[in-house]
Formats: structure tokens, C-alpha cells, sequence
């Protein structure tokens, strides 16, 4: 039995609230707080989630509070905010014990990584990540699901994954924290790239083409940055990145094939509460690559589409007119 008890989670969205019930159903106790008090009173008073998880009931022993001090005696923090906000919420914690990020990306002012940010944030906390291929939406209905949680202090992980693991969600914890936090971050980015490949009809194999040149980026980055390639080809990296480039669900895919359809990046975000992270990741991908002189073609397609005025077409051209190499190159 996990000594981790009391689970907080920060974040009422889909991803926060879907871990909220897992950590019910592993017999947690679990405390969550929203930055929106209407998704508390609305999860307090009729056990739901609508804006984020329509359709879905939640477990009556989720207790929903408005005052993030509510979660200083938890025994693990569980803060699934957008990456770009994780800095300012994370100030506000209270108490010490151990943080688990649950936010995949690039600190954009920045261009550190998210315990980098958190590290800085809350020195001296205990710090873990939680990553993997997960649709919030198929975790809380009960569909298999495999993560994994990275944190330099074996003991920490392995009392985690025992914390979190019931039916079939399943935990994994390794000590690569560079190359889990990576691989949630630069797999956004590849997955607007997939999106436009459907979206502009460019057919299945330029999809498998596109995540296996996608990959190759992601690994030649995260190698120069300390990580493991076994990370990166595992549930944090490689199976993070197949599921976010092909799944219905995934909002990075989606934002993509809007943009081959011809939208642009502010009419698709236009009323949209949840956030893109991929969008926001782009930039600060290619600024922490350019640092370690690491060249990733498609992640800057991707940003010159989305933030430098890029006409699509022509960056598709220019991605096939590269000069011919070796492959693993």
C-alpha cells in the first residue's frame, strides 16, 4: 500500500479531473481545486465536469474546494495546469510535499523545460513528471491507459505509480526526467504537423513519414539535452507522439488539419476554453534546439506557419526540397 494517501490535484480541465478519478478508483483520498469556481461548485454540487468532460460522472468522494490552501496536508500535489501558467500557479502551492507535473511542454519566455520551471518555482520540493500517450477521456472511461512518471528518487516514483495505478491505468516510473518532460513537449509541435498532412490531404504515407522524420528530431534533441533514447522510443516519447498525431482527440492534430484546411491559427482558437499546447511549444522548441546547434525541420515549418507568416504550401515544398542525406541523419 502507497504511503501517498491524500492526492491534491491543481486543475479542473479534462486531464485534472480524469486523474481525479483515477486516483478515486486507487482508493486515494483526492482534494481538487480549480482556478474556476464554477467547475467546483458544478463538481461539489452534481458531480460533473461539463465544460471539460461532458457526459462524464464523477466519484462523489472527489472533494472539489475553491481555496487552493486546501491541499497543504496532501501527500502528493498533482498540478495539471497549461505549461504556460504552471510557473505563476506554482508559486501558489502550499505546504512541501512532492509535485507531479502534469503538463506537457516549453516554458516560452524561457525555454525551460517544466521541472526546470518548477525547480526554479518551488526549490528545494520534490519533483516528478507525469507524461505518456493519454486521452483524458478514454482514462476516465476505463480504457487501458500506460504513463509514465519520471523523478530522480526511485522510492518517490515507485510510491507514485502505486498511488496512482487501479483497473487499467498503469503507471510506470523511470529516472529520465529530461527525456519524459521532452517528449510531451516536442510531440505537440510534430502533431500540428500531422494535423496539416490530413488536413491538406497529403495522404497516409506522408503521415507515417512525417512521425518517423518527427521522431528523428525529437530524439536528436533530446539526446543533446541528456536523454535517454529508450525514454525517448517509450510511452513518454515515441507512443506519446503516435497517438497525439493520429488521435481524434488530440487538439494539436486538430489545430493542424484546421490550418491545411485553410484556417488560420487565430480562427481556430477563437472560443476555444482548452489550450493548444503545440502552438505556444513551437517557438521555444526551436530556441533551446538552436542553443545546442540541433536542426529540427519540421518543428520550424511548424512555427513559420503558425507565427511567421508562412504560407503552407511553400513550407511543404521547402521540407521536400531539402537535400538528400542518409537515413538516421
Amino acid at each position: 500500500m502507497s504511503a501517498l494517501d491524500h492526492i491534491g490535484v491543481v486543475g479542473g480541465g479534462a486531464w485534472g479531473t480524469a486523474l481525479a478519478c483515477l486516483a478515486r478508483r486507487a482508493g486515494r483520498r483526492v482534494t481538487l481545486w480549480s482556478r474556476d469556481p464554477a467547475v467546483s461548485r458544478a463538481i461539489a454540487a452534481e458531480r460533473r465536469n461539463e465544460i471539460y468532460l461532458p457526459g462524464q460522472s464523477l466519484d462523489a468522494g472527489i472533494e472539489a474546494v475553491a481555496d487552493l490552501s486546501a491541499l497543504a496536508a496532501c501527500d502528493a500535489i498533482l498540478l495539471v495546469c497549461p505549461a504556460q501558467a504552471l510557473r505563476g500557479v506554482a508559486r501558489d502551492l502550499p505546504g512541501t510535499s512532492p509535485v507531479v507535473i502534469c503538463a506537457k511542454g516549453i516554458e516560452a519566455s524561457t525555454g525551460l523545460l517544466m521541472p526546470e520551471v518548477l525547480a526554479e518555482a518551488l526549490p528545494g520540493r520534490a519533483i516528478a513528471m507525469l507524461s505518456g500517450p493519454s486521452f483524458a477521456e478514454e482514462a476516465v472511461q476505463g480504457l487501458p491507459t500506460a504513463v509514465s512518471i519520471a523523478t530522480h528518487d526511485a522510492d518517490l516514483g515507485r510510491d507514485l505509480a502505486g498511488a496512482l495505478a487501479a483497473g487499467m491505468f498503469r503507471p510506470y516510473w523511470i529516472d529520465d526526467v529530461t527525456g519524459v518532460s521532452l517528449g510531451g513537449a516536442v510531440k505537440n509541435v510534430l502533431a500540428i504537423a500531422a494535423g496539416i498532412v490530413e488536413g491538406r490531404g497529403l495522404g497516409h504515407n506522408a503521415a507515417a513519414a512525417l512521425i518517423t522524420r518527427g521522431f528523428a528530431e525529437m530524439a536528436r534533441l533530446g539526446l543533446a539535452m541528456g536523454a535517454n533514447l529508450e525514454t525517448l522510443t517509450g510511452l513518454s516519447g515515441l507512443g506519446d507522439l503516435v497517438l497525439t498525431c493520429h488521435g481524434p482527440l488530440s487538439r494539436n492534430r486538430s489545430l493542424g488539419a484546421a490550418l491545411g484546411r485553410g484556417a488560420s491559427l487565430a480562427d481556430y482558437l477563437q472560443g476555444r476554453r482548452q489550450v493548444v499546447e503545440g502552438a505556444a511549444t513551437a517557438p521555444a522548441v526551436l530556441a533551446r534546439a538552436a542553443k545546442l546547434g540541433i536542426e529540427m525541420p519540421i518543428c520550424t515549418a511548424v512555427d513559420a506557419i503558425l507565427h511567421r507568416g508562412a504560407d503552407l504550401d511553400e513550407a511543404i515544398r521547402g521540407l521536400l526540397a531539402r537535400p538528400l542525406r542518409r537515413e538516421g541523419t
